[in-house]
């Protein structure tokens, strides 16, 4: 079995033509009876070795962090991006194994953002409100550094996902650290739309990504891939959290019917743009609205069993038929816009 990512490094080794490559892509969508590209590929894991090497690096990481903790503060996250840099050079330089390469340069990151924390926390510097923020702007912007310098070297493309976040946080920390007043308790409510507008951003950031490899053939996809994962919980959770659905027991029925219309709606862009991060990312606020109003029904019991049939038929029913329900959907937008958005079954625009 041979993945995407695989087929596009024996075309550009010369091992493989394109034109052989596009024809066992299309006998294989035939096979399928799905176009490819709706199948929205990604590279996580090829075999059983993958996970024994990414235990292994766990392991390792584990220990040098340990080790850098005993001998003086930020010495862990310092040892931590250096070995996780180091297996990288092998892993994902040499060997293109993709979850050990995640699971490095998730590391990488975190310990290059362990090293000011840890260094803060063990001498209790306890800054004011606004130098905190500036703080974390700083060690944001640090993290988005390393990240491009990971790029650059070994192009993992999680990678620029990771880098995005590190750049939204820098973004939230300056504007927090200039607009909440000193002393705020409640900063949540200054916080929640700066990040609804950072993952604006990123979903924004994401679709240039996905515009630019419509037939999802090379490593740009891959990086929109990430990149729609993490703008999708930046905007859901603002959005449903304003809507009164974090409110649990004292959600409003009108809460309810909007989160569902909101989750709809939600639902027509993901399969505009062919991604399915948007449904994922809101389900929970979606199962506890639903949840919710059929309790209001009176059905107390079975609401909780009523609402997984409800919204597992509906997804397994979406999933099945993704590809005829998305043309029929993308043949409702302007041909401008359709010709931007990844193709369907259709032929290409």
């Amino acid at each position: 079995m041979y993945s995407e990512a695989e087929l596009q490094s024996a075309v550009a080794a010369g091992a493989l033509s394109h034109e052989a490559a596009e024809a066992l892509r299309l006998h294989v969508t035939g096979m399928r009876s799905a176009p490819s590209v709706d199948e929205e590929h990604f590279r996580l894991i090829t075999g059983f070795n993958d996970i024994f090497v990414t235990i292994a690096a766990v392991l390792l990481i584990a220990a040098v962090a340990s080790i850098g903790q005993a001998m003086t503060p930020g010495l862990a996250g310092a040892f931590v991006a250096a070995a996780s840099w180091g297996m990288a050079e092998y892993f994902t330089r040499q060997r293109r194994m993709a979850l050990p390469s995640i699971v490095l340069l998730l590391a990488f990151a975190g310990g290059l953002a362990a090293m000011p924390i840890e260094f803060i926390a063990e001498n209790e510097i306890e800054p004011s409100q606004t130098a905190g923020s500036l703080m974390a702007a700083g060690i944001a912007l640090f993290v988005a550094a390393g990240t491009w310098l990971h790029w650059r070297r070994f192009m993992v493309p999680i990678t620029i996902a990771a880098g995005a976040a590190a750049i939204a946080a820098t973004a939230i920390a300056l504007a927090a650290a200039a607009i909440i007043p000193t002393g705020t308790e409640n900063g949540e409510r200054y916080l929640l739309p700066l990040v609804f507008i950072a993952g604006l951003g990123v979903f924004a950031f994401a679709m240039r990504w996905d515009m630019s490899d419509r037939a999802r053939e090379t490593r740009r996809s891959d990086v929109a891939f990430w990149l729609h994962l993490l703008a999708a919980p930046m905007i859901c959770h603002p959005l449903f959290h304003w809507i009164g659905v974090n409110d649990g027991e004292n959600i409003a029925p009108a809460s309810a019917i909007a989160v569902v219309a909101i989750y709809v709606i939600m639902g027509l862009i993901a399969l505009a743009i062919d991604r399915r991060a948007l449904l994922v990312s809101a389900l929970v606020y979606v199962l506890v609205a639903l949840t919710f109003l059929f309790r209001q029904f009176g059905v107390v019991e079975l609401n909780v069993a009523i609402t997984g049939l409800v919204i597992g038929s509906a997804l397994l029913t979406l999933s099945a038929f993704w590809s005829p329900i998305r043309r029929s959907v993308v043949a409702q937008l302007p041909g401008d816009l359709r010709e931007r958005l990844p193709v369907t079954g259709m032929a290409a625009a």
